[in-house]
């Protein structure tokens, strides 16, 4: 299986602008620019792309380990927070902060430690090379 995303780029890096689309087209000539990855614009960046694919991949991860577990998951709700150096320039961190509803038979530590799991698992985290840290509330 192969995922495809295309991007277009014309000028330079601070007056220039572009547009990402993905294969499924849920993203579509959506724009960026610097103003969107360095400052206060309309349309996404690269950063924000990585967290939200951080984000479903792990709250996916956590479903799954917990169906795999013989549980079944409730409500499930990540958000991915990533750390961005721009001085370096570089991505320093993520931090996934999930928030989960009781499910009956799982006490918090249970969770807690089929959470970390799937924060080790999850293809994206794998595929990502920076700390990742998490938070977890299970109420």
């Amino acid at each position: 299986m192969k995922r495809t995303a295309k991007a277009h780029w014309n000028g330079t890096l601070m007056e220039g602008k572009g547009e990402i689309t993905t294969q499924s087209t849920t993203l579509n000539n959506t724009q960026y620019s610097f103003k969107t990855r360095f400052a206060d614009g309309v349309g996404t960046n690269p950063e924000e792309l990585i967290a939200a694919a951080h984000a479903g991949c792990f709250t996916m991860a956590v479903g799954a380990a917990l169906s795999r577990a013989g549980f079944t998951p409730g409500d499930l709700n990540t958000e991915a927070t990533l750390d961005f150096d721009l001085q370096a320039p570089g991505i320093t961190g993520i931090h996934l902060d999930l928030k989960g509803s009781p499910i009956q038979g799982v006490s918090e530590e249970k969770f807690k430690e089929i959470a970390e799991g799937a924060k080790a698992n999850c293809i994206v985290s794998r595929a990502l090379s920076v700390p990742i840290t998490l938070s977890v509330q299970y109420s």
